[in-house]
């Protein structure tokens, strides 16, 4: 089967107005894209955040016919939108899951293993292994920050403590903390896809019972270990949310940082943290604190 998509400069269009206008005439997906790969920084909640040149791919079914949805999209948003757009016909497939290609069991640490769900086990007699399917979510361990969490969640002391894992994506920091002897995690995540995946991983690693997700950071118990993965806006902006989260005496690791804005971040933790250590991969690093007061 063939589909085919439509691709146009956003411009000065809403993109909220572009999304609903493409999802009234029957787009299967959409995707906003840089022209130039330029970086776009974490959005705060409710925040929509896109490059200074974006692009607007939609992809339909071969049901749909392209010169109408032009029209329609030309009608709702002027003639431009004809002259500036491209159509081509692509083949069918598992778009969101395309990317996972090539995905395949990484070891962490001494004795943590990341495998994708039908990957056969590793050799490693004394591997904890986290069997993942991360869906629509972020994690799979092969970015730098996710890495350099799990290398510290393994050399972590965690038999028996509670865990918060703040933006949780696919559930990977989570499991791993569950899998290497953690009582107990709270998974935490505005997006409910990703809450969706975490659950669903959970089930796959037979740790269900133990982890609790969450919309919101509302009301949390102060937990042992505090894991969060995002960017360095976004952790600064939450150092009052994280610091409460975690206990007098417990570890902090924060990640999803660059190496430029380690001071910052760590600046914003210092009034109740020890910075234990900072490590880095690449252009990225983590942060590991534990809270003195």
């Amino acid at each position: 089967m063939m589909l085919y998509q439509i691709e146009f400069p956003l411009a000065t269009l809403n993109a909220e107005e572009v999304e609903a206008a493409l999802c009234e005439i029957g787009a299967s997906s959409i995707t906003f894209v840089s022209d130039d790969d330029e970086p776009v920084l974490e959005p705060k909640p409710g925040e929509i955040r896109l490059w200074s040149e974006t692009r607007v791919r939609a992809l339909f079914g071969e049901s749909h016919d392209a010169l109408t949805s032009l029209a329609r999209l030309a009608g709702r948003f002027g003639a431009h939108i004809t002259a500036a757009a491209s159509v081509r016909a692509v083949p069918a497939r598992e778009w969101e899951r395309a990317w996972l290609d090539g995905w395949t069991s990484r070891r962490f640490g001494r004795r943590l293993w990341v495998c994708p769900t039908a990957a056969d086990p590793p050799q490693d007699p004394n591997a904890v292994v986290v069997r993942l399917d991360p869906g629509l979510a972020f994690g799979t361990g092969t970015h730098p920050t996710t890495a350099l969490c799990l290398q510290f969640l393994d050399a972590l002391p965690l038999i028996g403590r509670s865990v918060i894992d703040y933006g949780c994506g696919s559930g990977i920091l989570g499991l791993a903390a569950l899998k290497l002897g953690a009582a107990h995690v709270i998974a935490v995540d505005l997006d409910p896809q990703a809450l969706l995946a975490t659950r669903d991983n959970a089930c796959r690693n037979a740790v269900s019972s133990q982890l609790e997700t969450r919309a919101d950071s509302e009301a949390l118990e102060p937990a042992d270990v505090v894991v969060a993965n995002i960017l360095a806006e976004p952790l600064i902006e939450l150092a009052p949310t994280l610091t409460a989260s975690c206990k007098v005496g417990g570890e902090l690791l924060l990640s999803g940082l660059l190496k430029s804005q380690a001071y910052a971040v760590k600046a914003a933790y210092a009034p109740a943290f020890d910075i234990v250590q900072v490590v880095g991969r690449e252009d990225w690093c983590c942060i590991h604190g534990q809270r003195t007061s």
